[in-house]
C-alpha cells in the first residue's frame, strides 16, 4: 500500500503526467524537457525529482547532459493502461496541449534527426577513418568475425550500414544481404565500395535508404542483424533494438557494436553523438525488453573502449516486439 501511495501522489500533478507520456515516446534530456513541456528547467527538474523518487523515471548523467528515461515497466505497464483506457474512451480529453506537447516534441525528433544528416552528408567520406580512431578497425574486426563464427550466416541485415564495410567484410559467409542508411552520401559510398564484391550466393548485395525504426522487412526475415557503430547516433535506441530484434528468425541474432560509457562530451558536440556510450546494465535491460538473451559482452580498449554486445532470440520463440 505504501508504494502505490507513493505512486499516486507523484502522479497527482498533470505536468508529471504530461512527462511520463513525452518519455514513453523517447528519452529526453531535462532542458529538451522544459522545451517540449514550456516550462523553467528548474520547473521542469523539481517534477523530475518526484518522479525519479518515485522510481518512475530514471536520470541518467551523460557529460553535462542529464537523460531522463522511464523507471520500472512493471509500474508503469498499469499506469498506461489507464491512461490508454481513458483516452480511447475520452477522445475529446485529449486537449491542445496533450496535441502541443506532441508537436514540439516532433521539432525536438527533427532537431536532432537534421543535425546528424548534416553531419553525415558533410563526412561520409571520412567515415571509416572516423570509426577507426579509437580502436584500430583491424582489432574490432576481428572480435567481430570471432562472435559470429566463421560458418554460414543466412540472411544478414546490417543496419546504418554507412560505407557497408560490414556487408563487404561478412559477404563471404552470407546466403544474402541488405544494408540501410538514411544517408545518400553513405549509400553512394557503400555502392563504390561493393562495385567488385556485389553478390552473395549469386544474389546481389541489397543497399536502401531506410529508418532504423522501421525497418521495410517482415518479422523473421533476418538470421543476423548488426548496428555497427550506429547507435549512439540514435534518438530512442531502446526502439532500434527493439526493431532489429522485430526481424529476426528463432535462433538469430543481434550485434551491436559500440563505445561504452564515456565522458568526453566533445563527441556529442562535434560528431553528433546523441549517446555517449552505452553501459552494459542499460544494454541487457534493451536486450532482454526485446526478448533476446544477451551473451557476455566483449570489451576492445584503446582510447575509448568499444564494446560488442550479442542477443540471440531463442529458437523457440518470437521477437516480443510485432
Amino acid at each position: 500500500m505504501d508504494r502505490a501511495l507513493i505512486i499516486f501522489q507523484a502522479l497527482a500533478e498533470p505536468t508529471r503526467l504530461r512527462i511520463l507520456r513525452l518519455l514513453r515516446e523517447m528519452e529526453l534530456s531535462v532542458g529538451e524537457l522544459a522545451q517540449v513541456l514550456g516550462q523553467s528547467q528548474p520547473r521542469v527538474s523539481r517534477h523530475v525529482k518526484v518522479l525519479a523518487e518515485a522510481e518512475l523515471v530514471e536520470r541518467r548523467k551523460e557529460g553535462s547532459w542529464v537523460f531522463l528515461a522511464l523507471g520500472d515497466e512493471n509500474d508503469l505497464e498499469p499506469i498506461f493502461a489507464a491512461l490508454d483506457h481513458w483516452r480511447r474512451y475520452h477522445e475529446e480529453d485529449d486537449d491542445e496541449m496533450g496535441r502541443a506537447d506532441r508537436q514540439r516534441l516532433q521539432a525536438v525528433r527533427n532537431v536532432r534527426m537534421g543535425e546528424a544528416e548534416d553531419w553525415f552528408e558533410v563526412h561520409a567520406a571520412e567515415w571509416d577513418a572516423i570509426r577507426s580512431l579509437h580502436v584500430s578497425e583491424e582489432s574490432v574486426e576481428s572480435a567481430i568475425m570471432k562472435l559470429v563464427g566463421d560458418g554460414p550466416l543466412g540472411r544478414v541485415v546490417d543496419i546504418g550500414t554507412g560505407t557497408g564495410r560490414m556487408l563487404e567484410l561478412l559477404a563471404p559467409q552470407c546466403e544474402s544481404a541488405i544494408g540501410f542508411d538514411r544517408s545518400p552520401s553513405m549509400l553512394r559510398l557503400a555502392r563504390v565500395k561493393l562495385e567488385e564484391n556485389r553478390t552473395v550466393d549469386g544474389e546481389e548485395i541489397k543497399l536502401r535508404q531506410g529508418n532504423f525504426y522501421a525497418l521495410p522487412l517482415a518479422a523473421g526475415s533476418a538470421d543476423l542483424t548488426i548496428l555497427h557503430q550506429a547507435l549512439r547516433y540514435a534518438q530512442h535506441p531502446a526502439a532500434v533494438i527493439a526493431e532489429s530484434a522485430r526481424i529476426l528468425s528463432p535462433g538469430g541474432r543481434l550485434l551491436v557494436v559500440d563505445f561504452a560509457l564515456h565522458d568526453r562530451e566533445e563527441l556529442r558536440t562535434r560528431d553528433a553523438h546523441m549517446y555517449l556510450g552505452f553501459s552494459d546494465e542499460r544494454m541487457q535491460q534493451w536486450f532482454e525488453a526485446a526478448g533476446l538473451e544477451v551473451d557476455p559482452p566483449v570489451s576492445l580498449d584503446g582510447e575509448l573502449t568499444v564494446k560488442l554486445w550479442m542477443g540471440r532470440l531463442p529458437s523457440d520463440q518470437q521477437s516480443r516486439v510485432t
